[in-house]
């Protein structure tokens, strides 16, 4: 089974108008991503931001929860929030190589993208014996900005409601693809 890595990407993403822009780190995505990232096996999930004041915003919140009153106060979640490293792309990825010994495969998602590769085979894919080790990126914002999406080996095709509304919060989004992933 290939080893799955996760990315919570802040820059480059576009804002409603399309305009590219840097979000803000959330204390919401980093527990319910980590929470559902440790529920299915992801092996760490890295925060993708360039601003300094926003990686030291996420560093308090980690360490509330790691060596804080947080850690005495519920264990589960800090086994959940050591999963993230607070990173750039490039250092995620090459993180991720080193864990699992071979550079992964970077997939994006996307509510707008039409296409992409589907569930079922991407799940086959990560059942492999032979898989390699996978890494998705999660757009914050209104998604993530061309250039991003550039540096993806593979789009996933996007989660799908029966109507046209098509607006979930990454957390959602994060928490439905991983199940489809690796859920049971």
């Amino acid at each position: 089974m290939a080893a799955l890595f996760v990315a919570l990407i802040h820059y480059p993403v576009t804002d409603r108008n399309g305009r590219v822009v840097t979000s803000a780190i959330t204390s919401l995505d980093l527990h319910d991503i980590a929470r559902s990232a440790r529920t299915y096996g992801v092996v760490a999930y890295f925060v993708v931001h360039p601003v300094p004041d926003q990686r030291e915003f996420a560093g308090r919140v980690l360490e509330h929860w790691q060596t804080g009153y947080g850690r005495n106060f519920d264990s589960r979640r800090r086994e959940a929030l050591d999963l993230i490293q607070v990173t750039n792309l490039d250092e995620a990825i090459v993180a991720a190589e080193q864990i699992a010994g071979a550079r992964p495969l970077v997939v994006y998602t996307s509510a707008r993208a039409s296409g992409g590769i589907g569930y079922a085979e991407m799940r086959a894919r990560l059942e492999r014996e032979d898989a390699e080790p996978v890494m998705l990126l999660f757009g914050t914002g209104f998604g993530m900005a061309p250039p991003m999406l550039e540096r993806a080996d593979l789009a996933l095709a996007p989660v799908l409601g029966p109507g046209e509304y098509n607006h979930l919060s990454v957390r959602a989004a994060a928490g439905i693809i991983l199940d489809r992933l690796r859920g049971h």
